[in-house]
């Protein structure tokens, strides 16, 4: 397998902090909009706003019914965006408190519904400067809410082996991921450390993705950089660009096209995606079918 991509284009224009980027089943294109809800990307290069209360999006996921799901990471709010655009409060407090800075929504291989919040602590940026172990994860449950892991550095990205075996989270703050069995109650095991810990030294890790071999992708922001922990833990590094000549930091990944092997990077930095080809094909999201 070829160790090394190589960026082949850009996606959009004149986007608004496109730091999530979620492919629908219909291969559609959707990206975070700091407007608040998400902008939908055309196939003229063009984008369309679909707004939603809630202020900044930061993570999106999709239902099967084509509803979103937004977290707003200013205002500590997730909404539902119905595919008529009416939109909805999912939560906004938990335990008697405010959520605090509501990072990414995604949806288990179940259908399952999970939400990370990076910090409660104000502003959001004193946990990534000095790390704070005050993030968690939250699961919807038949019940409202319940707390599944805590005591985490700037908890991030959040995704899971397609056999829902492990968890696996990007905790920003300490710059690795953790993996977390997903014990037969549906509660979540111990973090350990998946791969180096940390990437590198000083790194900041942010987004993940699977591809169908069990690698996971990571995006890492302070060299502007794509690796890849095969499922042994060892890591390469498949992209990097410290001088943000041609990516500048990239928040996201998603798999794209119908090989699912274009990849799409998005960014809090531009206002554009960047597009690599991908030498294996990334892994099927629950809302795929």
């Amino acid at each position: 397998m070829a160790d090394r991509l190589e960026p082949i284009g850009r996606i959009g224009s004149g986007l608004r902090r496109p730091e999530c980027v979620l492919v629908s089943r219909n291969d559609e294109v959707f990206v975070s909009d700091a407007r608040g809800g998400v902008s939908r990307l055309e196939a003229n290069g063009t984008s369309v706003h679909l707004p939603c209360p809630g202020g900044t999006t930061n993570g999106v996921a999709q239902d099967r019914d084509g509803s979103l799901i937004l977290a707003g990471i200013d205002t500590g709010q997730v909404h539902r965006l119905h595919p008529d655009g009416y939109a909805t409060l999912v939560i906004e407090r938990f335990e008697g408190a405010p959520l605090g800075a509501a990072n990414f929504v995604h949806f288990d291989p179940e259908g399952g519904l999970w939400i990370t919040v990076s910090t409660r602590t104000q502003p959001r940026s004193r946990a990534i400067a000095a790390p704070i172990p005050d993030g968690y994860v939250l699961k919807q449950t038949r019940d409202g809410f319940k707390l599944m892991a805590q005591g985490l550095c700037f908890a991030n990205e959040i995704r899971f082996a397609p056999d829902m075996s492990s968890a696996y989270l990007a905790e920003s703050a300490r710059g690795r991921v953790l993996r977390m069995a997903v014990l037969a109650d549906g509660s979540l095991g111990p973090p350990a450390p998946f791969g180096p810990d940390p990437l590198f030294p000083g790194a900041v890790v942010d987004g993940l993705a699977f591809d169908v071999e069990g690698g996971l992708w990571v995006t890492e922001v302070t060299r502007n950089a794509i690796y890849r922990i095969d499922a042994d833990g060892q890591a390469q590094c498949w992209f990097e660009d410290p001088k943000a000549e041609v990516m500048d930091f990239p928040a996201s990944l998603a798999f794209a096209g119908p090989d699912r092997r274009t990849v799409l990077v998005g960014s809090i930095r531009m206002d554009c995606l960047i597009e690599f080809r991908s030498p294996v094909a990334g892994a099927a999201m629950w809302h795929h079918g």
